[in-house]
This record gives structure tokens, C-alpha cells and sequence, in this order.
């Protein structure tokens, strides 16, 4: 992937939902100016979620989800009602679409009442208003009357989209917030087995772009030649960042005064998770012999035989608790409904996740009464230097001086 790509997970993904033959695909396709779905006069025709990723304007980079009919029938129908469930997950902003000719009914209502339960930005998307003669216009405030065949009221829904999206979503940003133009910002990638070959990993990548726009200068070393590189620099940078697993090294050789954290970290900010995740880094301190602790991660990849989340954080645990923990393991969309089992979540930044995914899994163990923490954050706690790594994020300062349960393991 080129720096120029916009990942999954930063693209404002839209999810279509409705009823079978309400006219989801054809809106979908109307909307993309593409046959990106199937269409059929048969009902069920969208048996599994359909994915189109675009550039649409004003709104930006965004990917939209076409779901099976929430009315499905059968066995094998309500597997793919489950599956239009779960993408609600995911969903940033929604489309209810409709068909004119029958109208709202209960079902539409419930999902309705759900997407403002959670919050959901949404659009009650009227389709085939050419087929529904002398319809007034809808009295919600949220509605259109379109046409997926005649392509009446599609530019109006393109720009009612871009007005949905909440401004602070618009303007967040992974660390160039932080930077001011022209300074300096090492960044430290540790080039092992476990890394990908001839290429660097997405919150790598993400963050050097992220310096770029901010006017400031990155230079990107491994974790062997950081003490040179900092001696040779003409002046202290104002920020180091650093894969979580050599933190206790690049802690030592980081001069005072210079800000310190992880791309882990950083990611945990950036997904709306640091102040919750920090919190439960505490959570270490209560573990008990035969406790169990899931460690999971929002993608999958090939393991290697240094694996961080399988094999070093394992290892640092155990280390620093002395306890025989039952450790268990889940990645990519494997993420348990049930987290009852478990006395302690760690999760990974979440660069493959959308905000909302990760915000879901972080109230799913806020409900279930799991403290959920960051390898990052977890790291940082083990090795001493959280408040460090803390540092560079001023939202943090009530936190950091309210007394936390983790200052008395700093060094």
C-alpha cells in the first residue's frame, strides 16, 4: 500500500440498510454512478454484505456497505440479517432505505429508534418516489425522496451525506496536532522478523504522513542507531515515537525533556480509547493466579516466532505478575460478544479498525464491567515509564494528577 491509499479503517464507511426489494443496491449503484450490486426483482438477491470504496464529494475517501434485507427469512435468512446487524458496528453513517410504494413499517421503525440509539448518523432514504404519484414531501427532518432509476434526488442525498459526517470527526488528527511547522520528530521502527518485508506497517506509515501535513520533518531510524542518530541531530527533536516492544530501550537512550510515546499510544488517542485504556492498565495489579486476560488485535497477519501479541506481551505479563494467567487470543472481527470470562482486555491500537468498531468494543467491556487497556499503554506501565509516554497529550493532565494507582510503580 502506497502512502497515497486511504485505508479501510479512515475511510467513512456508510452502511445501506432496509427491508429485501426496498432498493438498497439500485441506490447504492446510483449513488456510485457504478453497477456495484447485484439488482434484482427477486427478493434476497444482496445475500452477503457488498463493499464499494470511492472518493465522494465533498465528504471525502469513504466506503459504502449494501446489506442483505433486515426482513430475511428462514435458517440461512437470519445469518444474513446477523451479518447486516454486525455492521452497525462499523457503520458511521447510515441510509434507511426505504420503498415509497409500501412505506415505513415496524420493522423500519425499530432500526430507526436503533441507529439513534446508537448515535448513528442517519438519512430515511424514500426510493422509488417516481413510482409513488402525488406523494407530499416527508415530514422527518432526516428524509429524502429519491429515485435509484430515475436518479431524482441522488446529488441532493451525495450532499445531505457530507452534511451528516460530525465535524470533529472531519478535523481529528493522529499526532500533527501535537507538532508545530519544522519540528523535528524521530520516529523508531525496529526491522526484525516479525516485521512485513520491503515495507512498513499502516500506523507507521500513517504517522509520517501525518507529520508530513504538519509541516514538520520525520526522521525514521531503528532502534540500534537512535543514541547516534540523536548525537548527530542539529537540535532535540520534539517529539520520539517508538514501537511499543523496544520502549524500555528507547526510554533510556531519550534524553529527558524530549517527549516520548508509541505508535500504540498514539492510536489509542486517535480512536477516542487513551483515557479508559490508561485506567485499565491498573487492572495488572489485581490479577490473581489462574485469571483470564484476553490479548486481542483488530487485524490479522502472519505470525513470526517473536510475535508481539502472542509471544512477547504474553511473556511480559507473566514476568511482571508472577502469576499463572490463562491467556487467550483474538484478532481481526473475533472479537468475543461474551467478555464475562475475562478479569482484563488488552487490545492493539486499532489501526485496522474504524473509530466506531474500536469505540464499540471499548463500551462492550465498559458494559460487561472488563477494564480494557492498550499494548502500548500496557508496555509503558511494565517497564515504568507510562507517565512519560503520557506526556505528549495535554488532555491527559487531569488524569496524570489525580492520583492514579499506577504512579507508584513509575521509576
Amino acid at each position: 500500500m502506497s502512502l497515497n491509499d486511504t485505508p479501510s479503517s479512515e475511510r467513512v464507511r456508510i452502511g445501506i440498510f432496509g427491508k429485501r426489494n426496498s432498493g438498497k443496491s439500485s441506490i447504492l449503484n446510483a449513488v456510485t454512478g457504478q453497477e456495484a450490486a447485484l439488482v434484482s426483482e427477486t427478493k434476497g438477491t444482496t445475500t452477503d454484505p457488498v463493499y464499494k470504496a470511492m472518493e465522494l464529494l465533498p465528504l471525502g475517501p469513504v466506503l459504502f456497505m449494501d446489506t442483505p434485507g433486515l426482513d430475511d427469512e428462514g435458517d440461512l435468512g437470519m445469518l444474513r440479517v446477523q451479518k447486516s446487524r454486525e455492521l452497525l458496528k462499523k457503520t458511521d453513517l447510515a441510509l434507511l432505505v426505504i420503498d415509497k410504494t409500501v412505506g415505513m413499517d415496524e420493522l423500519d421503525g425499530r432500526l430507526a429508534r436503533e441507529l439513534q440509539d446508537r448515535q448513528i448518523p442517519f438519512l430515511l432514504i424514500y426510493n422509488k418516489c417516481d413510482l409513488a404519484w402525488g406523494a407530499a414531501a416527508p415530514k422527518e427532518p432526516n428524509a429524502l425522496y429519491v429515485s435509484a432509476r430515475t436518479g431524482q434526488g441522488i446529488e441532493e442525498l451525495k450532499e445531505q451525506l457530507s452534511k451528516l459526517l460530525p465535524r470533529e470527526r472531519q478535523t481529528k488528527r493522529l499526532v500533527g496536532d501535537l507538532l508545530n511547522p519544522m519540528d523535528l520528530v524521530v520516529l523508531v521502527v525496529p526491522i526484525d522478523k516479525s516485521a512485513p518485508k520491503g515495507r512498513l506497517i499502516l500506523p507507521q506509515q500513517q504517522t509520517i504522513r501525518d507529520v508530513l501535513e504538519a509541516g514538520a520533518v520525520s526522521v525514521t531510524v531503528r532502534e540500534m542507531e537512535l543514541k547516534r542518530t540523536l548525537a548527530l541531530l542539529p537540535g532535540r527533536p520534539r517529539l520520539v515515537i517508538t514501537d511499543s516492544q523496544v520502549f524500555d530501550r528507547v526510554h533510556k537512550e531519550t534524553p529527558e525533556g524530549i517527549l516520548l510515546t508509541s505508535f500504540s499510544i498514539l492510536f489509542a488517542r486517535y480512536k477516542g480509547s487513551l483515557a479508559r485504556a490508561v485506567l485499565g492498565a491498573g487492572m495488572l495489579e489485581e490479577l490473581r493466579e489462574g485469571d483470564s486476560v484476553l490479548i486481542a488485535e483488530g487485524c490479522t497477519h502472519h505470525r513470526q516466532c517473536e510475535d508481539i501479541g502472542t509471544v512477547k506481551l504474553p511473556r511480559w505479563i507473566r514476568e511482571y505478575t508472577g502469576k499463572n494467567l490463562k491467556l487467550s487470543f483474538a484478532s481481526g472481527t473475533d472479537f468475543p460478544e461474551d467478555l464475562s470470562p475475562y478479569r482484563l482486555i488488552v487490545h492493539c491500537g486499532g489501526c485496522m479498525l474504524s473509530e466506531r468498531e474500536m469505540q464499540c468494543r471499548v463500551e462492550q467491556a465498559a458494559v460487561g464491567g472488563v477494564p480494557m487497556t492498550n499494548f502500548g499503554i500496557l508496555i509503558a506501565y511494565m517497564k515504568g515509564i507510562l507517565k512519560r509516554s503520557l506526556d505528549p497529550f495535554p488532555e491527559m493532565a487531569d488524569l496524570l494528577n489525580g492520583g492514579m494507582q499506577w504512579e507508584r510503580k513509575e521509576k
